[in-house]
């Protein structure tokens, strides 16, 4: 067993990351991986139904992105970047017409406390605190913070992605059944689904629930030390209402197979057991990090994006099917030309 974080690397030539989306959903492309016989097979997500049966319980993530990234500029006129980095915290510490928030911020010279951003002549924040480490709480005039950030902020395309944000991405990078606004990236297993790939899971009598985890920045933050196990993994809210609570501890009760979609799924689903022994209703904090050996309670396959080298949601994954196996499935996939990451193809794990 291997916590050596340079034992989950692997080369990846650039010009397979993703850029753009396929041009419908449920085209990208799909590895299927089957962990009894450790055999591949090439498909397409579309065809997800024909490794799915009315035994199975697929469980997504209903997160909502928001536009978490904003340009303005301060007292002094420079340039400066604003990514908010915990909206579900702020929403809910709401006082009148103010909105305090934790947000990352770039420019050339950190802005003082007491300065004021400007997003256009009448919206504006405060600086509430000197930043360590890029992070500072900024203090946000407005009635609605999401119609604030719906007016002013733009997609968070994550840092692999050489492009600004489009017009596409506004729909493209949420999933069709995104319903908590929340999330500063997106759960993108799910974003292969179609309301028609849906019709088609439903008419074999497989079922589906949405639970909620709302994905932070640290999904993207790299590992900085050498054993894994010196890692501190970063909070994320999640919540399982009543309703699907009881229909995922029923589905594990009458033996059927919990199919997460995406790593979010999973790692809200394992750490709720882990916490309480059953799926229950929750609501708080996960922070959950699920590397090898890990013994799977809840899930029993997944279907997932392509991750990035030495990441956790990589290690995750080897901690379901194995490091050894898992990087040799990805030079497969990287030999058959596969789109990695955010906008790539997927995987499922059966």
């Amino acid at each position: 067993m291997s916590f050596q974080i340079k034992d989950y690397d692997y080369h990846l030539p650039k010009d397979l990351i993703a850029q753009i989306p396929a041009i419908e959903r449920d085209q990208s492309r799909l590895l299927v991986y089957d962990r009894k016989t450790k055999k591949i097979k090439h498909s397409q997500f579309s065809h997800l139904t024909d490794y799915l049966s009315s035994n199975d319980l697929l469980v997504v993530n209903n997160t909502r992105v928001i536009p978490a990234r904003l340009l303005g500029k301060k007292e002094t006129g420079g340039k400066i970047e604003v990514f908010v980095l915990d909206y579900h915290q702020a929403v809910m510490e709401k006082q009148n017409n103010s909105v305090q928030c934790l947000c990352m911020i770039r420019s050339s010279k950190p802005p003082k406390p007491g300065s004021t951003i400007y997003f256009s002549p009448t919206d504006r924040g405060v600086i509430l605190s000197l930043p360590v480490n890029g992070k500072c709480n900024i203090q946000f005039t407005c009635e609605n913070f999401l119609d604030f950030l719906n007016k002013m902020g733009q997609v968070p395309l994550p840092p692999y992605i050489q492009r600004s944000a489009e017009n596409i991405d506004k729909k493209r990078y949420q999933t069709i059944y995104s319903a908590n606004d929340g999330a500063v990236a997106a759960p993108t297993a799910g974003l292969h689904f179609t309301d028609v790939l849906f019709e088609k899971i439903q008419s074999i009598k497989a079922q589906i629930v949405p639970i909620t985890l709302h994905v932070g920045y640290g999904t993207f933050m790299p590992v900085r030390v050498s054993d894994i196990r010196q890692h501190a993994m970063h909070a994320e809210y999640v919540e399982i209402s009543s309703q699907s609570a009881k229909i995922i501890q029923g589905a594990m009760n009458n033996k059927k197979r919990i199919i997460a979609v995406g790593t979010t799924c999973v790692r809200t689903l394992e750490y709720v057991y882990q916490l309480k022994k059953e799926i229950t209703p929750y609501k708080g904090y996960c922070d959950i990090f699920i590397y090898p050996p890990f013994s799977f309670q809840v899930v029993g396959a997944m279907i997932t994006n392509f991750h990035l080298p030495q990441s956790t949601l990589l290690m995750m994954i080897a901690s379901f099917v194995g490091r050894k196996e898992i990087l040799s499935v990805y030079q497969e996939a990287i030999s058959e030309k596969y789109r990695f990451f955010s906008y790539g193809d997927a995987m499922a794990i059966i």
